[in-house]
Order: structure tokens, then sequence, then C-alpha cells
């Protein structure tokens, strides 16, 4: 039982982090390879905070968000004036650079060996103790993250964001300050993927560097694309299946080291078939891979 809760937590911090890639990637066309630094900005932020100065769960969820949503405008800014595979290879730049840091700020950060002792969270002098207490608070963020992310993307802003993903050009001949809107849902969507941050770091009670790499952000960017990339069902769709598949594999008998080899190539494999034959993913609204964005806009119609 206490298994299949722990695997629900996961899948809802997952969620989170697709909904907030989902944001930029899916609605705004904007493919980013950053996104697991800025969950370790707010997993680092709040671990710190409560073992340093032993300061609330409240004030440490509110200062992680602000601490990777800056982070989101330091990294965007000058990565969103260029475009394509330039840009993707400046998130990756910024990735691991955050690694580096985390990684070799030892007094800081405790490098390698990470920030162990997290204190569970504490709301309203009631301690989020146990996995269906955690599992509550989590899907309580997992809602929250969601609405917000479906009143941006039904809103005017949210229009612009869709026009900017089907048509750079033209949005900007309408007026719209494209940068501004780009800068903008990326600091929204670095601060959303700082909540999953804080929820892993206490939940786990231990983060180290290993946690946010590269290979986490592509983990995340495999959830949106095979959960479906412009549809926030979809992100969740995404996070069940890439968070529950690979756990099959421990039903089989096979060695941990074995096992977590074909995990990768599971997600790879996946994530080659999905580009090649359902870029659109399983329910989403925009497909990668194709050779303009237009005729992924087709693909939907059809």
């Amino acid at each position: 039982m206490e298994y299949f809760l722990h695997i629900l937590i996961l899948i809802g911090i997952y969620t989170i982090l697709s909904i907030s890639l989902n944001l930029l990637a899916g609605y705004t066309g904007i493919l980013s390879v950053a996104h697991a630094a800025f969950y370790g900005v707010g997993a680092y932020v709040a671990a710190l905070m409560a073992l340093k100065l032993h300061t609330p769960f409240p004030l440490n969820l509110f200062l992680a968000i602000g601490a990777a949503t800056l982070f989101g405008a330091v990294v965007g800014i000058p990565s969103l004036r260029i475009k394509d595979d330039y840009f993707v290879i400046a998130t990756f730049a910024f990735q691991i650079i955050t690694f580096s840091l985390l990684n070799n700020l030892v007094s800081f950060t405790g490098g390698p060996m990470g920030l162990p002792g997290i204190p569970q969270p504490v709301i309203f002098g009631f301690t989020v103790s146990g996995h269906i207490p955690f599992l509550i608070l989590t899907f309580i963020f997992c809602v929250l993250t969601f609405w917000i992310a479906n009143r941006i993307v039904a809103s005017p802003f949210g229009r612009v964001l869709k026009a900017i993903r089907e048509d750079e050009v033209f949005a900007q001949a309408c007026g719209k300050d494209v940068s501004a809107y780009k800068v903008t849902i990326f600091m929204i969507g670095a601060g959303l993927a700082a909540i999953a941050g804080v929820l892993y770091a206490t939940y786990i009670s231990f983060i180290d560097p290993t946690s946010f790499t590269v290979m986490e952000s592509i983990f995340i960017i495999s959830i949106v694309i095979i959960g479906g990339a412009g549809n926030l069902w979809g992100s969740v769709v995404g996070a069940a299946v890439l968070v529950t598949l690979p756990e099959l594999l421990r039903f089989v008998g096979l060695p941990n080291s074995v096992a977590a080899n074909i995990r990768q190539i599971l997600y790879g494999g996946l994530l080659v078939a999905f580009m090649l034959w359902r870029p659109r993913g399983f329910i989403g609204e925009y497909a990668f891979g194709r050779g303009n964005k237009a005729e992924g806009s087709r693909q939907k119609a059809a």
C-alpha cells in the first residue's frame, strides 16, 4: 500500500513539472532543456531555508517560487533572444551550469553529499508526515497548479501564447510584444516547477545534484511530448504513464543496475516512437518534430 501511495505522490510531483513545462513547450512553442534547473532551485532554496534558518514551510515555498521565477528571468531574457536549436543549446548550457554550481558549492549546497534531514512540512501546526497526508498535500498543489495553468491558457494572454507558437512574426505584426510574453511565461513556468521541487525535497527529506541533471529535464520533456503538448490533461496522462510504466520492471525480478538501464532505454524508445508516429502524444494539440507549425495544425484538424 505504501509503495502504491509513493507512486501516486511521484505522479503528482511530475504532473506539476510537466504542466509547468507544457506552458512553455506546448502552448508557446518554447522547448527548454533547463527545466530541471528550476526544479532544483526550488528544492534547494526550500531545503536550505528549513535547515539553516528553520523558517516555516509556507515561507520556504514562497521564497522558492520567487527564487526560481527570478532565475527564470536570468535564463530566459538572454536565451529567448535566439531561436530554435540555438535556444535549446542555450538552455542546455544553463542546465549544466546550474548542476555544476550545486555540485561544487560544497559549503553551501553540500555538493555531491547533498542535504540530508530536510524537515517535513508543518502547515497550521499540523506536520505532514506519512504517505497519505503527503499525497493529499501533493494533490492540492496539483489541482492548484492545473487551475493556474488553465486560467492562463484560457485568458487573452494564453491566446497570444498560442499565436506566438503558431506564427511568431504574425503575432509581432499584430502589435504584441513577443519577447515580453515569452519571458513572462518562461518565468511563470520556472516558478511552478519550483513547487514540485519543494514537494520533492520535503517528501524525500534528502536532495543532491544528481536529481536535477539534464536527464531529468529530458524526462520532463518526454512526459509533455508523450502525454500531449498543448493540452494540460496530457501532462497528467504523460506523468502517470512514464512514472508507472518503468516501475513494472521491479516485478520482473531484474537487478537494480539492469533495470535502471532498461528504464532509460524504455524512455528513449517511447520518445522516438511518439516523435515518429504520434508527435501530438496521447491527447496533445501541438505536434513536435514537424517540418513547420502549420503542418502540426493540420495534424490536429485531421
